[in-house]
């Protein structure tokens, strides 16, 4: 496994992490459990979760996972800003909703600190130097060791950096956008404004809901209890005829390398220097083995060239 700094901070995570949006709702402690020991026996050290994820199920495994003596050498990163239950102040980026947030996600995550403290959403109703303000105490208290963003926008990524440069307060180090070889929408604006400040991306989705492993093929359903068939909407989304040019070019290219797709999409992402970690979700341990080996994959110039020229054709 090698192991980047997130983003301008001197904190080093693995480059392969893992989501654990699935812990909670698909998988039970059991099998949430083989999945964390496997992963810190591969050298991942990067666990993202979230105060939603698994109805909060997420956070509680974790903490009933990852014990005292092994909590020094992981980096959790949680986040809060959803909506959790309904009534008022109970979503968003407030100080009120913050404050108590944070403990309910210490408290499951049976730890004292959280490693990296995320907005999951931009919160248009509140400002963002109240919410800037509220995390820099969160920072200072102890609780929380670094901050950072999710789903922003280029120019809420410079208004935040901005305000908290112009405030003297703890800037974001990282934001985590959707990002893969099937979605490119942040190179635009976003993935400049990361560069520009020094975030570290933390790509979720990287699989593109798992079209990029290959286990979906043209003209057949999707394979049972995979993620795309659960959702008649997203797979006719990623189901065109495009899409399997070029999954069907991406496997022959990965496969003349003796690799794996779902390692060339990983370890495509990780040739941009800006991507600190790549977060992808697994339900088995042979899954992490997969993801692991991408972090080893170092890119040759000619490849990347030729993923390019894939990723732009017209089909």
């Amino acid at each position: 496994m090698q192991y980047r700094k997130l983003g301008n901070s001197g904190l080093d995570i693995s480059t392969v992490g893992i989501g654990t949006n699935n812990f909670g709702r698909r998988m039970d402690l059991n099998a949430t459990q083989k999945v964390i020991h496997k992963a810190i026996d591969l050298g991942i050290n990067f666990f993202d979760t979230s105060n939603t994820y698994g109805n909060q199920l997420s956070e509680e495994y974790i903490g009933k996972t990852i014990t005292k003596d092994i909590r020094r050498n992981i980096i959790i990163a949680t986040k809060f800003g959803m909506d959790m239950g309904g009534i008022p102040n109970n979503i968003g980026a407030s100080r009120k909703h913050i404050l108590e947030q944070v403990d309910d996600s210490l408290k499951r995550l049976n730890s004292d600190y959280i490693d990296l403290y995320q907005i999951h959403v931009p919160d248009p109703h509140t400002p963002i130097l109240e919410t800037l303000t509220t995390l820099n105490d969160l920072v200072r208290s102890g609780k929380v060791r670094y901050i950072g963003c999710s789903n922003f926008a280029g120019w809420q990524i410079a208004q935040a950096m901005e305000t908290s440069r112009k405030e003297s307060l703890e800037a974001f180090v990282s934001n985590q956008p959707e990002y893969s070889m099937l979605n490119r929408s942040i190179e635009t604006e976003i993935l400049p404004a990361c560069e520009n400040y020094k975030l570290g991306i933390l790509p979720f989705f990287p699989l593109a809901n798992g079209f990029l492993t290959g286990k979906y093929k043209r003209n057949q359903p999707p394979p049972s209890g995979t993620r795309l068939s659960e959702s008649a909407e997203s797979a006719n989304t990623y189901f065109t005829s495009k899409n399997f040019d070029i999954i069907e070019k991406l496997e022959q290219l990965a496969n003349d390398a003796n690799h794996t797709v779902t390692e060339l999409a990983i370890s495509w992402l990780l040739s941009n220097n800006n991507v600190s970690s790549v977060i992808s979700g697994a339900t088995k341990t042979s899954q992490l083995e997969i993801n692991a080996k991408a972090a080893d994959w170092d890119l040759e110039t000619d490849v990347l060239d030729e993923i390019e020229i894939i990723l732009n054709s017209k089909g």
